[in-house]
């Protein structure tokens, strides 16, 4: 899944957020499918910093929720970093409902689980009317410290991988409010994707366009002339900039295509700004 320069280094280090069990872990499997350092970094940012340092080779986070929709924090690190993207895999997300035994809803007082999932069992959390949700910095890290506490009314949402490793009980499975749902995560790191073996190639960009009517449709125009497919767009705001907004994208394609290239040089004739966050093969489970 990744470049085959990074296998033949030997033991490569990638840092992810959360701890053993999170399902940025089990992303790390699948990019890295030969040995490599897994580190467990504490957060988001943490894990951008230590790439961005060089303390591990790569960095693994979740950017994408076929649910809840971009990440934005990992948007946001990313734009305010000098990372790259340069993998990415599809992972199916399912989340328990785990505690330290088997106990009703009702006795359930705190729900402890990454925002994002808490986000994706609105179900759930509705039908337990008195419990109160908890966001802690990993669904790892949601089921260990409820498993740390051993309290019967605290429960965590987080994978079945990490109730066995941190010894709690399923009390319920499968509570995220749709039966399919998955998560992209993206590898990222210091340098950028030059190779283009593979059928089927992504790049990540972000641009910004002058405040005024039509400036988004005339940035974008160049990619439906090139038949460019862009599967992609988000807006984040500037911060610097009250009420300002860049637009995150991806497109199918790679940069030294002719065409990619042509509708990227007419992309920033036409915007402010634009930046190219690397390109990577696409992961094959759409």
């Amino acid at each position: 899944m990744h470049d085959r320069a990074s296998t033949n280094r030997g033991t490569t280090s990638v840092g992810y957020p959360g701890r053993d069990g999170a399902h940025s872990a089990a992303a790390c499997d699948r990019l890295f499918p030969y040995a490599a350092e897994l580190v467990p970094l504490p957060s988001f940012s943490a894990v951008a910093e230590a790439a961005a340092a060089g303390s591990v080779e790569f960095g693994v986070l979740p950017i994408e929720s076929s649910l809840s929709g971009p990440v934005a924090e990992t948007h946001d690190l990313l734009y305010d970093s000098p990372l790259a993207i340069t993998g990415e895999t599809v992972l199916p997300i399912r989340h328990c409902l785990v505690g330290p035994e088997q106990v009703s809803l009702d006795e359930i007082r705190v729900v402890h689980s990454h925002p994002a999932a808490l986000d994706q069992c609105r179900q759930l959390l509705a039908a337990m009317p008195r419990a109160t949700a908890i966001a802690a910095a990993t669904t790892a890290d949601a089921a260990a410290q409820v498993a740390e506490m051993g309290k019967p009314a605290e429960a965590a949402i987080a994978s079945e991988r990490a109730a066995k490793l941190y010894g709690l009980t399923i009390i319920e499975g499968d509570v995220g409010d749709h039966p399919e749902a998955y998560t992209r995560f993206v590898s990222i790191a210091t340098h950028v994707r030059l190779d283009s073996d593979g059928d089927r190639w992504r790049t990540a960009f972000s641009f910004v366009t002058d405040h005024q009517p039509g400036a988004l449709h005339q940035a974008i125009e160049p990619f439906a002339r090139h038949r460019i497919d862009l599967v992609q767009l988000v807006s984040r705001p500037i911060p610097q900039s009250p009420w300002r907004y860049r637009f995150d994208a991806v497109l199918e394609g790679h940069p030294l295509d002719p065409v990619v290239r042509a509708a990227l040089a007419d992309l920033l004739a036409r915007t402010r700004k634009m930046r190219v966050f690397g390109s990577y093969p696409a992961d094959g489970h759409r």
